[in-house]
């Protein structure tokens, strides 16, 4: 049988008041997407709304594509799977293996309130399959709890965009939550490696990456836990 991946992608697109888009980071989704293809795994798109998820235009401007980037804008399955996710409220945790979350800021609006994305990490997490993200994509599981009521993220190592990684982006003041800090307020035990670099961290099938650079080895990491 072949193993099925559930990616969850955010339907915001406006970063806070500035009146500039936000979204995914294309990076975030074309890297992990073809590390799954490639090890033979059948990938679902979703997302709150469903559709069409926004793309944040910066990820997709000449100095953040990368070989991933160009490969996914130039493959037609990649792209009608875009065009076409399914609703988070549709999905159900049982029909695939794991689930993993690209960032971008956009999930720092929906994602981590949203109840159908609670819902299904919290079901991926009890039935012990691997639960990844990347970047600001760990901002989804910091409302997620445990079979014990206890935020799936206290006592377990996590990592995820630093402080002063939003710092140098310039939108601390802009973001509602600053992930590191909001990781650690609920118990994780987080790390960071060198601002920018890749770094990822892994305890038992939760899985997640700091930031961009970190998108394939936290897929790696994916991969490897379903093998």
């Amino acid at each position: 049988m072949t193993k099925k991946i559930l990616v969850a992608l955010t339907s915001h697109d406006q970063l806070g008041d500035t009146g500039e888009k936000t979204g995914f980071w294309l990076e975030e989704l074309a890297a992990p997407y073809f590390v799954f293809v490639d090890a033979g795994y059948e990938v679902t798109l979703a997302s709150p709304k469903g559709g069409l998820p926004p793309l944040d235009p910066k990820s997709n401007v000449p100095d953040f594509q990368t070989e991933h980037t160009h490969r996914f804008e130039a493959d037609a399955a990649a792209n009608a799977a875009l065009n076409t996710t399914a609703k988070l409220s549709d999905v159900d945790a049982g029909d695939f293996d794991a689930i993993f979350y690209p960032g971008g800021h956009g999930p720092m609006w929906d994602l981590v309130e949203d109840a159908n994305s609670i819902r299904l990490i919290e079901d991926f997490f009890a039935a012990g399959k691997p639960v990844g993200a990347v970047c600001h994509g760990p901002i989804v599981l910091v409302n997620a709890k445990d079979a014990a009521g206890e935020y799936i993220v206290k006592g377990r190592k996590v990592t995820g965009f630093t402080n002063s990684e939003e710092e140098a982006v310039g939108l601390t003041n802009v973001v509602p939550q600053l992930l590191e800090d909001t990781l650690i307020a609920r118990g994780g035990l987080y790390e960071k490696g060198e601002d920018w670099g890749s770094f990822v961290q892994k305890d038992d099938h939760l899985l997640t990456g700091q930031n961009p650079n970190s998108s394939v080895a936290v897929a790696d990491l994916l991969v490897e836990a379903l093998s």
